[in-house]
């Protein structure tokens, strides 16, 4: 699916990450690496293998689009101490990832410090071209920004059955990337939290196994 916001132009995969062909730019939001294992200390415990899935994906991301950029939109980490649950073969794997292209890593609430190890930049917010990136978006009106935070998460019913996917959102002039993490949960776009960035018309992008469907918000 393509569209445009604040005039720059960007495919949205339905693996929930959006391409910048112009400037060669993979983004992906909310990965929440090692979320199980966060869980798992305070006694829920969830198949530990979140970060393998998220990390396979991006694998497969960075083979189909080949970017010279890379910019995480923060919460890549569930906590500040995930970087250290990490196995030694996925950290390698992160490690290669973040080797193969210029990484940015947006600082998030959950994760306000990435560690150093990651190579990269590691920055609060960045603006590039047309757009402004960062992890939550900013209460007042910002051209071009991008953004991630919300999990937004959109139901459509259709014959009397409903299906619930992780979803885009813009009205394009900002964009609000899904959560990208196997872990991560999603809030309805009916709620106030993403109503309030979009004073008009907006639409959402649901994700399906092959292919990105718009939708009215209404």
């Amino acid at each position: 699916m393509q569209i445009v916001v604040n005039a720059e132009r960007l495919l949205l995969d339905p693996q929930g990450a959006a391409w910048w062909p112009a400037h060669s730019t993979l983004i992906i939001s909310d990965i929440h690496f090692e979320k199980g294992s966060a869980y798992a200390r305070f006694g829920v415990h969830l198949p530990p293998y979140d970060t393998h899935a998220s990390l396979n994906r991006i694998v497969a991301l960075v083979a189909r689009y080949a970017p010279a950029r890379v910019i995480a939109l923060g919460d890549s980490f569930h906590d500040g101490e995930g970087a250290g649950r990490l196995v030694e073969s996925e950290r390698e794997k992160l490690l290669a990832l973040s080797r193969a292209a210029e990484w940015i890593w947006i600082e998030g609430n959950h994760d306000p410090a990435p560690p150093a190890w990651l190579g990269g930049m590691i920055t609060p917010e960045i603006s590039i071209g047309g757009l402004v990136f960062r992890h939550e978006p900013s209460a007042r009106h910002v051209a071009g920004e991008v953004a991630g935070h919300l999990h937004p998460c959109a139901t459509v019913t259709r014959h009397g059955r409903s299906l619930r996917r992780r979803c885009f959102v813009s009205d394009g002039h900002r964009l609000v990337l899904p959560a990208f993490g196997a872990y991560a949960g999603g809030l309805d776009i009916r709620e106030a939290a993403v109503r309030s960035l979009f004073p008009s018309r907006f639409l959402a992008y649901l994700l399906g196994a092959r292919r990105v469907y718009a939708a009215a918000a209404a």
